[in-house]
């Protein structure tokens, strides 16, 4: 049986406008965050699909738009810290520019490709370990289900990584994830793949889009 996975990342906080670096810092949303919110709800309601569990990082962006999902989904969002973005530590509501002025070195191993811990906190080996061992149980837990997980772009990434494993084409650490963008991915007896990544077809559809959908960052990918 194959379990369908559709993972969300959470709605614009001011953080994310400001370029600023997130990590376990409790952000909330900001009024277009929720209204992309309000858009995806909308949206499921509308064309589906029909989710049998919906989970959530426990952080307050994420379950904000786990919250607003969940009325149209029939569903109550479960809290799951496993799904919670990368730790950065002392990075934390630092610019991209700021972190490279008081941490170059660091920062500049990063971007070449080294694993290191983000302000003295997680690596990305750390964030991939945690949500793929959380999402594995899950897949077990709702073997042919169809499961909404509401969580972090980093978060994403790691799962997406996990799902796309010797296959061509694509490459999730630089991949840009999408405010209350949806991406699917699944489990079953032939093993791991993928279908839509970064899905913003609820908010591209607005005539405001916009103001709906922020450009990548132009450096990194900040969690």
């Amino acid at each position: 049986m194959k379990t369908t996975f559709y993972l969300i990342r959470h709605g614009e906080t001011d953080w994310n406008v400001t370029g600023r670096w997130q990590g376990h810092a409790d952000v909330p949303l900001n009024e277009i965050g929720r209204t992309q919110a309000r858009r995806l709800a909308e949206r499921i309601r509308r064309d589906g699909p029909r989710f049998d569990a919906l989970y959530s990082s426990d952080l307050q962006r994420a379950w904000e738009t786990a919250s607003m999902i969940a009325a149209p989904a029939g569903l109550a969002p479960q809290p799951l810290p496993q799904l919670r973005e990368i730790d950065v530590g002392s990075w934390s509501g630092l610019t991209g520019a700021e972190v490279r002025a008081s941490d170059s070195d660091a920062y500049e191993r990063i971007q070449s490709g080294e694993d290191l811990p983000r302000g003295g906190g997680e690596r990305f080996l750390d964030l991939y370990a945690r949500v793929v061992a959380a999402v594995e149980r899950l897949a077990e837990v709702h073997a042919g289900q169809r499961v909404a997980l509401v969580t972090h772009g980093g978060a994403v990434r790691a799962v997406l990584l996990h799902a796309a494993r010797d296959k061509q084409g694509i490459n999730p650490h630089r991949l840009h994830i999408g405010n209350t963008a949806i991406t699917i991915v699944f489990c079953g007896h032939a093993g791991w793949g993928f279908g839509a990544i970064n899905d913003m077809a609820h908010l591209e559809a607005s005539p405001h889009a916009h103001d709906m959908t922020s450009a990548p960052p132009d450096d990194t990918e900040r969690p």
